[in-house]
């Protein structure tokens, strides 16, 4: 697999790290992001390096860190052609995965406890988008992204 990106604010900057480790040791590639400390940062600052680095690079994945993981997903969802899913459990990580074709996962730093963490992202980074019943439904959102990009925000 190729490298996974990895981000996180402030409140997130702990668990990242600790997940830098665990990718290490399951022989993961990773590339930082940031925060590169505990020094307050806006997390929108970090799903907008992400995302730019997602959409432009090699990059297939990315794992954002924030407090609770719903401001990484609502800022990582803003990008169109991005599919960001909050996760806490191995059910939902594989679910956006092998159903919403989800090529960024959150978390919360001050919902989900380091070991926890390390076992859904493994079971994410072990899924793949099956395709399905659910191919009809990510084509559709992909419309989405298509018909909003190009009208945006003003013509609403």
């Amino acid at each position: 697999m190729k490298p996974v990106l990895i981000g996180a604010d402030d409140a997130g900057f702990y668990l990242k790290e600790d997940l830098k480790v665990f990718l290490k040791e399951i022989g993961q590639s990773f590339v930082d992001v940031g925060c590169h400390s505990a020094e307050p940062v806006d997390y929108p600052l970090i799903a907008t390096k992400a995302c730019e680095a997602l959409l432009t690079g090699p990059y297939e994945r990315a794992l954002l860190i924030c407090g609770t993981g719903i401001g990484m997903a609502i800022c990582a969802n803003k990008f169109p052609g991005v599919r960001a899913a909050v996760c806490h459990d191995v059910y939902s990580a594989e679910r956006a995965r092998k159903s919403n074709n989800a090529q960024v996962m959150t978390l919360g730093a001050r919902v989900i406890g380091s070991e926890l963490a390390k076992t859904v992202v493994k079971a994410w980074l072990a899924s793949e988008f099956s395709g399905g019943a659910s191919a009809q439904k990510v084509a559709e959102i992909d419309e989405l992204d298509k018909k909003y990009r190009t009208q945006g925000a003003g013509s609403r």
